[in-house]
């Protein structure tokens, strides 16, 4: 298993982590840019760009959901990064991309505000009001998920875990490329969908990329967790990594749906992995 390690090392060197988040950020502020010469474009010399397909173009606010993109992006590589470290590191991470995901979501709804209507209780309005208040429900939520983590004692293990890391050092060297392609895959999808169709985008376009990757989690969790089985014999440890797959897979499930059953999904999962850790914790104490 050296040579792996070896390619894990090579790959994932300091050297590399930097030189990605350098051209992410490169990249995120050449697509701000650019995606704000668009919606110049089309609001004031009435170039017809993303009108009548997305609602990318009504306000210069929208343009932030590009760069907001690429940092989502940069998250989900460190994700890829994290994934030897442990189960409870990948799991934090994941609900870190949800909360930028509703995060870059108000960006592009927030447009949509009618402020001038007599209703002001409308559709758009309330579904702006409902991703505010699970941004704000969330990110708390992971500061208490991240608490609890951090209060678990850390146990002495009697089986040597060297095997087990370099399992999941190949499987995060696969997800790198398999990133890689799903980018690739899903923007030039959105891409022709949105400039060469006649149709108007009738996708979700906040599960771009995220619908396929959270897909990918779910498989990668449970082969962690059937690997996981001959280096732990402790009931509480396996029903905590099952339960966080089971949290992945109602974090894949709101990408599936829009609006308030969505919210609720995406709570749902950060709410059961939460608990998960939490009765664990009592568990780990307790004997």
């Amino acid at each position: 298993m050296k040579w792996l390690i070896s390619i894990h090392e090579k790959i994932f060197s300091e050297l590399n982590v930097r030189l990605f988040e350098k051209n992410i950020m490169f990249l995120a502020i050449g697509g701000f840019i650019i995606h704000l010469i668009l919606i110049l474009l089309e609001t004031q010399l009435g170039v017809e760009i993303f009108s009548g397909k997305t609602n990318l173009s009504s306000n210069p606010i929208s343009a932030l959901y590009t760069p907001f993109t690429f940092i989502l992006v940069y998250e989900a590589f460190l994700l890829i990064y994290y994934l030897p470290r442990s189960f409870t590191t990948s799991v934090a991470k994941e609900y870190e991309i949800i909360s930028l995901v509703l995060i870059r979501k108000i960006f592009k709804d927030i447009p949509n505000l009618d402020l001038n209507n007599n209703d002001l209780l409308n559709s758009n309005n309330i579904q702006l009001l409902y991703d505010l208040s699970a941004v704000i429900i969330i990110f708390y939520l992971i500061y208490l998920f991240k608490k609890t983590w951090h209060d678990i004692p850390k146990k002495e293990t009697k089986k040597n875990l060297e095997k087990f890391i370099s399992y999941k050092k190949l499987l995060s060297v696969l997800l790198l490329p398999t990133l890689i392609i799903l980018c690739i895959y899903n923007f030039t999808d959105w891409f022709n969908s949105v400039f060469y169709s006649t149709d108007p985008y009738s996708g979700n376009l906040d599960g771009v990329f995220f619908k396929d990757f959270f897909t990918i989690l779910i498989l990668v969790d449970v082969l962690i967790l059937l690997l996981s089985l001959q280096y732990t014999e402790r009931y509480s440890q396996l029903i905590r990594n099952t339960g966080f797959i089971i949290s992945t897979i109602l974090l894949r499930l709101s990408f599936g749906v829009e609006g308030l059953l969505s919210i609720v999904l995406l709570l749902l999962g950060v709410v059961f992995g939460l608990i998960i850790l939490r009765i664990y914790k009592l568990a780990e104490k307790a004997y």
